[in-house]
């Protein structure tokens, strides 16, 4: 079966990636296929998250173990096949690839192709430019210490250089993904 997932960014607003990918591969292939198809390289620790419908955060899949005392059940990326944890169109996800800050990309499973499988994932569609991989600190300094506004508070600072908490559902429109249904 083939997953087709749609994947914004809520730094960027003209940015889409579509991805179509096996469901018997892993979420490595997954998360290498997103980086590489945005151009980020692949030494960052990062996770997948599932989610509810909205967005909370659930289940990790992560890159790496990090914490082997934990009682609960650790998924790694490379051992983990996407239809272990996916099994229907609008699953969400998020993938957190800067832990830093904890900026993301939102991701939902648009469509399943039952009877088809894929060897290799591949990005089908790129719609503008991704969010750069990496905050320059030195620039949210400067931008803070230009600001005027003593009331500023830390919530309005994370929108304005990390994106909102939430986006707009819209960006997930399946008709501008028309063309790609078979």
């Amino acid at each position: 079966m083939i997953y087709k997932f749609c994947i914004v960014s809520d730094e960027v607003d003209n940015f889409k990636l579509e991805i179509a990918i096996d469901s018997d591969d892993t979420f490595l292939r997954l998360r290498n296929t997103i980086l590489d198809s945005i151009g980020y390289t692949k030494d960052q620790l990062d996770s997948f998250f599932l989610c509810e419908d909205d967005w909370s955060k659930g289940q990790e899949i992560t890159l790496e173990e990090m914490d082997t005392d934990s009682d609960e059940d650790m998924w790694l990326m490379e051992d983990t096949r996407l239809s272990d944890f996916i099994e229907d169109e609008g699953q969400k996800l998020i993938y957190v690839f800067d832990y830093m800050t904890d900026r993301c990309f939102f991701m939902e499973m648009k469509e399943m192709q039952p009877g088809k499988s894929l060897f290799d994932p591949l990005c089908q569609r790129k719609v503008g430019n991704a969010p750069k991989q990496f905050v320059d600190i030195d620039e949210i300094n400067d931008t803070l210490s230009k600001k005027t506004v003593a009331s500023t508070t830390i919530d309005e600072l994370d929108e304005e250089f990390y994106g909102d908490e939430s986006f707009n559902e819209d960006e997930f429109d399946l008709e501008s993904f028309e063309d790609f249904k078979e």
